[in-house]
């Protein structure tokens, strides 16, 4: 089998003039050029919806099943929202860096096709590997399953960082900024003015800092609850950078799910205090004080991108959700306490008083 031939063979080929759309014949193409199945193998191929920056399809093949996956040049938004292609590559060796630290909460690579820039894996039926997010809406809120989500991404930054091998392999900087700094703090900077030197500092301090391997968009849809714990999906923004972004992309869903689902707040709010309290005593690389700190000052950043930055929540369409989001948030932005703790205590109290 071909495993790949390095993050860097993306240059090799002009992918941005292949247009987008993974079909049976490129599926089997790519499945071919990895060694995963044979020229005469009867192959069917299934668009799986549920994502904006990639092409993904489940191929059945004779007794096994696999997904490919294809990173998208214009994301599916309604911004214009243009970003390199080659960060399937950067995703195929996250799987692989990750895989070797928490085997049980990352699905295998099982190859990466420079010619398409594809990526495939195992196939996990949804039968067996709920999406959390799913299971948010409908209310099954258990702390002790984020507990779980925080421990698998605090032994990825904790076994990565300081690590020069691993910071040269993901030196992806100018990537990170245009799938997150860019449209997240960025553009909601444009939005709100007053807070716009505040964003803009934010977004700086933390391209500057690179301390470990950053999954980057540590986002309940990208999680699956499978029968041995959780599953981490999607690196397509792999980073090493700031693994406090990583800790506030995933507990900023948690609060705005309290929105998206009001009965099950106080438990949304209990699965956020498992994950930062896990998180944080998984944190062996610095000083918590320090990283609770950046954590804080992301968050409420976040919680405004995912309002009026270029790739805003769907579920939260009532202006008055949203309105309530940009009420809590800014004042947070422009003074943020010194935990992620008590932004969940602003944002609880908040809750009780509409």
């Amino acid at each position: 089998m071909q495993v790949n031939d390095g993050p860097s063979a993306y240059n090799r080929y002009p992918m941005e003039t292949i247009p987008d759309g993974l079909d049976a014949d490129r599926a089997r193409a790519v499945l071919l050029r990895l060694g995963l199945c044979a020229p005469d193998e009867p192959v069917v191929c299934e668009p799986l919806a549920g994502g904006v920056s990639s092409d993904i399809v489940r191929v059945d093949l004779p007794g096994r099943s696999v997904c490919v996956k294809r990173a998208l040049g214009r994301l599916k938004v309604a911004a214009d929202w243009r970003v390199p292609v080659e960060r399937s590559a950067h995703e195929a060796e996250w799987l692989r860096v990750a895989g070797d630290i928490v085997p049980h909460a990352v699905p295998r690579c099982l190859g990466y096709d420079p010619v398409l820039g594809a990526l495939a894996m195992p196939w996990l039926a949804p039968d067996r590997h709920p999406v959390w997010k799913g299971l948010l809406r409908d209310g099954h809120c258990e702390p002790a399953f984020a507990a779980a989500v925080a421990d698998a991404f605090a032994a990825i930054h904790a076994a990565t960082a300081g690590d020069a091998g691993i910071a040269a392999r993901f030196d992806t900087g100018p990537l990170f900024h245009a799938l997150r700094l860019e449209p997240y703090l960025i553009a909601t900077a444009g939005r709100h003015p007053a807070l716009a030197p505040r964003l803009h500092a934010l977004a700086e301090s933390t391209a500057a800092t690179r301390l470990a391997l950053v999954h980057g968009d540590a986002s309940p849809k990208n999680i699956l609850a499978g029968p041995g714990g959780p599953m981490l999906l999607d690196a397509e923004c792999a980073w090493y950078g700031d693994p406090a972004f990583d800790a506030a992309f995933c507990l900023n869903h948690l609060l705005l799910k309290c929105l998206w689902n009001p009965a099950a707040a106080g438990s949304l709010l209990a699965c956020f205090d498992a994950f930062a309290a896990a998180w944080l005593a998984g944190a062996r690389w610095e000083p918590t004080a320090g990283l609770a700190a950046r954590v804080a000052a992301l968050l409420p950043a976040l919680l405004l991108a995912r309002i009026d930055g270029k790739s805003p929540v769907e579920y939260l369409v009532d202006e008055r959700d949203r309105e309530f989001v940009r009420r809590v948030a800014a004042p947070l932005v422009l003074a943020p306490p010194a935990t992620p703790s008590a932004i969940a205590h602003v944002w609880r109290a908040a809750l009780a008083a509409r």
